[in-house]
């Protein structure tokens, strides 16, 4: 295995080049979590996985709560299936809750403040409603629990973690919140070492090749805990040394097939580039900050056989969608036509017509 298998080998396992899934809950269930700060983004990330499946229906599987959209592990919002979400809440809220604690008290949160929202949620959204981040608040606010500068996406992140709300349906075209327990009424429980061990699993299946400083990254867990849930899969997997770095993968996909002439449009904040501390294999250090501002903001990407090679932006219009290409170097005439042929598929995602313009 060498640099350009790592990358061709992630394509395959995160189903990018190729899929074995159908629906939306089973694609997000595979990958373990996906990134999903910004929702339309997130969504285009299942469907570049998915193409067989539009924009309309993606988001039909999100409204059912199929799939959740809640704050996990490192933390920042993720979609994860609803089979899922129980257990790694549990496994993950306690190192989350120990980054929160100094920001909470420098917004003057007070546990009694979390515990008295707690209620105001529960009171808010019983009987399967769901509420705007406005509309909680106001519910927030007539209760006396000031929701000024920070605090309503920390008090709304406290309560995700706790497991009190995660993602309702969208109601025009705005994210709601609904209460966990009557979004996802089976709960599905594990036992630490399950969840350390199943969450290790679903990373080193789906995100393969990979090393444990990766693992790390990517799930937020303590280096000892996520250094025991590899240790309890090794048995599974196997390793490639490449510049003194190990790479873990299932032995099942441990063959890359050739990828040339391969082109995917991802979308920000991606699994195929966020999700590894060390991204070089995809990556040029001349084009990482092109791609990765410093502020962490993880742009839309070109990905010509495995390889990122430039950036893309879509201006979402009534009928049509304008995707706008900026390479970091020059393209043949093949490739230009690969582009243009991804940017088609997004077209087909969104149910648009595209137009292409490269940036000059």
């Amino acid at each position: 295995m060498n640099t350009t298998d790592i990358s061709t080998l992630r394509l395959q396992n995160q189903q990018v080049a190729a899929t074995k899934f159908k629906s939306a809950k089973e694609l997000v269930g595979w990958m373990g979590a996906m990134q999903a700060q910004d929702y339309n983004q997130a969504k285009w990330a299942i469907g570049v996985r998915l193409p067989h499946l539009t924009e309309e229906q993606i988001e039909s599987a999100f409204n059912q709560g199929e799939i959740l959209r809640t704050h996990l592990m490192r933390p920042t919002w993720h979609f994860v299936s609803a089979e899922d979400i129980y257990w790694l809440l549990e496994l993950t809220a306690k190192q989350i809750k120990s980054t929160t604690k100094s920001r909470n008290r420098d917004l003057g949160l007070t546990e009694s403040d979390l515990q008295k929202s707690k209620e105001v949620f529960i009171k808010s959204l019983e009987g399967n409603r769901s509420l705007t981040r406005e509309e909680l608040s106001d519910q927030f606010n007539s209760a006396g629990i000031n929701t000024y500068e920070q605090r309503l996406p920390h008090i709304l992140m406290e309560a995700e973690i706790d497991g009190i709300i995660c993602s309702g349906s969208i109601r025009a075209k705005k994210q709601t919140y609904a209460l966990l327990a009557e979004r996802v009424p089976v709960k599905k429980n594990l036992s630490k070492d399950e969840a350390l061990s199943l969450l290790a699993k679903k990373y080193f299946t789906s995100h393969g090749p990979a090393t444990l400083p990766d693992f790390v990254w990517w799930s937020g867990l303590p280096v000892a805990e996520a250094r025991k849930a590899l240790e309890m899969n090794k048995s599974t997997l196997i390793s490639e040394t490449i510049n003194n770095e190990t790479y873990w993968l299932v032995e099942s996909v441990a063959q890359a097939t050739s990828l040339s002439d391969s082109v995917y449009l991802l979308p920000a904040f991606d699994e195929y580039l966020i999700s590894y501390k060390d991204r070089s294999s995809a990556i040029t250090l001349k084009n990482h900050s092109k791609a990765i501002s410093n502020n962490g903001i993880f742009r839309p990407i070109i990905v010509v056989n495995g390889q990122i090679s430039g950036l893309w932006k879509r201006t979402i219009k009534k009928d049509s969608v304008l995707i706008e290409l900026d390479h970091f170097r020059p393209h043949s005439k093949k490739e230009i036509g690969l582009i243009e042929n991804a940017a088609k598929m997004f077209g087909h995602f969104s149910g648009r017509k595209v137009e292409v313009k490269i940036q000059q």
